[in-house]
């Protein structure tokens, strides 16, 4: 079994943007870390095209999902697409590739090389995304968004009162982060199937698999905590981004920090594969 893999879930719109992705993994991938992707059984030969000789391993969505005996093949069309892609990402621990793995979305790519050891402290312990969010809500802040400070409280609030946890809101994201599957196991053996719930009744109860991940990580401590903050520089929003161009920031500038870049897909349009209407960003943060 692995130490850490990369992981991608994907689907057949976003196959640009994990074409962009797994060409920046060709690039700076020092150490040759398996990358693995994802997708619909469907989008396989979409993917296998658009793919085609670069350093990645393709697998079926429902291959991942049955893995979990809870899960019914049914969820591929019961579930909304949000949430499906969470439940998914979630249980790719259950193929058992690998002990720890670093979970990518479509939209993130890297702009300088990486090691594993940007992931793990030791052979035994990944490093854990966890931090109070000051980024964005200091981005908030500037713009007047207080909707956004509110969501996030809130959420935060919410997953805390799971495992009865006082004290600060963490945010465990953004993704990419990197998962043990030993908390993914603890979550599943201690909280979910003594309430006879498979990770699918959790995401529908509280859509934030990052937030159930961290504090499951704070309850049932499986891992050393090492925190350490986002691994790539988000935009969120577009005017994320364009205060950025605003400071004259480049990818090299960026690459000082930061290990890539993700510039969300539910604003920057530019790698679609089919074009898709445009929503403004409080209704895309309310859809979150």
């Amino acid at each position: 079994m692995e130490t850490l893999v990369l992981y991608c879930k994907s689907y057949k719109n976003d196959v640009l943007r994990a074409k962009t992705l797994a060409e920046s993994i060709q690039r700076f991938n020092a150490d040759r870390l398996p990358f693995y992707i994802s997708v619909p059984a469907s989008d396989i030969a979409l993917f296998e095209e658009h793919l085609n000789g670069l350093p990645c391993t393709l697998l079926r969505d429902e291959d991942i999902l049955l893995a979990n005996p809870r899960h019914s093949i049914d969820l591929m069309h019961e579930m909304p697409g949000g949430l499906l892609q969470q439940v998914v990402k979630s249980e790719f621990w259950r193929l058992e590739i690998s002990r720890n793995y670093l979970m990518l979305d479509s939209d993130a790519y890297f702009i300088r090389p990486f090691l594993l050891e940007d992931f793990m402290f030791d052979d035994d312990t990944p490093y854990t995304v966890m931090h109070e969010g000051k980024d964005i809500l200091d981005f908030a802040a500037r713009r007047g968004m207080r909707k956004i400070r509110d969501n996030y409280t809130e959420a935060r609030n919410q997953g805390k009162a799971y495992f009865n946890r006082l004290g600060r809101n963490y945010n465990f994201g953004p993704i990419p982060t990197i998962c043990s599957s030993l908390v993914w196991k603890m979550l599943a053996e201690r909280y979910a199937e003594p309430i006879n719930k498979s990770f699918a009744d959790l995401i529908r109860e509280y859509p934030n698999e990052m937030i159930w991940y961290g504090e499951a990580l704070l309850h049932y401590a499986p891992i050393r905590l090492m925190p350490i903050e986002p691994l790539f520089k988000v935009f969120h929003y577009k005017e994320q981004y364009q205060e950025s161009q605003g400071l004259d920031e480049t990818e090299k500038t960026i690459a000082e920090n930061y290990l890539g870049i993700i510039k969300q897909s539910n604003w920057d349009f530019s790698l679609d594969f089919v074009s898709r209407k445009k929503r403004l960003w409080n209704s895309l943060w309310i859809r979150r």
